[in-house]
């Protein structure tokens, strides 16, 4: 009777097991998980905070995937390579999310790089522009443009548009990001007949530029290029004003955060910079329906960086229908092989070597607010 007793217990057990086995992996196979690791605080929160609010936007307008609810998990890295590389682990490991979003600057997005390649989880980044982020990868993409063409285009533009022959550049050397593209730009400007006359150095979190101005103002630039993110600008923007200097002054996509007009004021009136997006220049449909769903919701304008994390989201999500499936290979190999994708920046293509090919668009600050100059194609 023991024995009997024994084993119907054990039937019950193994059966409610199994149930719940059951009820576990279905309840697991309702959704798609997909991973994101932004600066949500930090030195450049406001990028991570604009991305975030640009792919719950996309979320919204596309919440599914394989016919099933896409769940986003994100992870704050802070502002912070070492906080990125945790991200990227945690959301592969503990997660276990089938692809990931992030980051939005270079250095963070390849600090997870190397985690994501080994585990074959494939990362899509909305703002990484330094051409290392995806060099010898397979599984790091990025749907912005690289900056060797950000910086070629800033030197045409300086060269052919404002007519400058002679520019100064101020770069902030504890960011590759910004170390490179003066770099670019300086090739350029050179090849096209112009000279650099003064070449300065900060570091991010400086607040006086005073030295730095001066010895700029006595080389009698045409132009200051001025590679580096909105802090920094709108602060130099700020004190070459105090100081009265009036050549025009030229930067990159670092710069377009509301916080670079917060801070700059009229100073960064005129203030001109390499972008992804103006929704003045947006052509797309689905540019003209992420606009409408972005600025009802958010009551403020679309720009850039929200503009890119709605496509990374969607070209993600683009891929996987592709695929037919959430495996890694599959996904990258979806990615890979991205052509024409109508999204919010335009229209873009990504081959095997994980960079997205598309137009940029230049812009300016008038009347203290971001305004669409041009669009200019590859």
């Amino acid at each position: 009777m023991k024995a009997k007793k024994v084993v119907t217990a054990f039937v019950i057990l193994s059966f409610l097991a199994v149930l719940t086995v059951v009820l576990c992996c279905s309840k697991s196979s309702d959704t798609v998980k997909i991973g994101v690791f932004l600066p949500m605080t930090g030195g450049v929160a406001s990028y991570g905070q604009m991305e975030w609010a640009g792919i719950m936007t996309a979320n919204e307008i596309k919440p599914t995937v394989l016919g099933k609810k896409v769940e986003l998990i994100l992870v704050d890295e802070k502002s912070d390579k070492i906080e990125a590389a945790n991200a990227v682990s945690r959301l592969i490991k503990k997660e276990k999310v089938v692809a990931i979003i992030g980051t939005a600057t270079s250095g963070n997005t390849m600090a997870g790089a190397s985690i994501a390649e080994e585990a074959k989880v494939p990362i899509i980044s909305p703002t990484a522009t330094d051409p290392r982020v995806t060099q010898n990868r397979k599984y790091i993409f990025r749907v912005c443009f690289i900056d060797p063409f950000q910086g070629s285009v800033a030197a045409k533009y300086a060269f052919e548009n404002l007519k400058a022959r002679r520019a100064a550049l101020l770069i902030d050397q504890a960011q590759d990001y910004c170390v490179d593209l003066a770099n670019f730009f300086k090739q350029d400007f050179v090849r096209m007949g112009g000279s650099i006359v003064s070449s300065t150095f900060c570091q991010s979190g400086d607040q006086d530029f005073t030295a730095q101005l001066s010895a700029i103002k006595a080389s009698k630039p045409d132009i200051l290029y001025l590679p580096n993110y909105y802090t920094e600008d709108a602060l130099v923007c700020k004190q070459a004003a105090e100081l009265g200097l009036k050549f025009p002054i030229l930067s990159a996509d670092g710069a377009q955060a509301p916080e670079l007009i917060s801070i700059g004021g009229t100073s960064v009136e005129g203030f001109i910079f390499t972008g992804h997006f103006a929704k003045e220049g947006a052509t797309t449909a689905l540019a003209k329906q992420y606009i409408q769903s972005y600025e009802s919701k958010n009551k403020t304008d679309a720009s850039g960086f929200d503009a890119l994390g709605a496509d990374a989201y969607f070209v993600l999500v683009d891929a996987i229908e592709r695929a037919k499936s959430t495996e890694g290979p599959k996904i990258r190999e979806a990615l890979a092989s991205t052509k024409d994708f109508a999204g919010v920046s335009g229209v873009l293509n990504i081959g095997e070597d994980g960079n997205a090919k598309k137009g940029m668009v230049m812009l300016h600050v008038k009347e203290g607010k971001f305004r669409y100059l041009t669009t200019i194609n590859p």
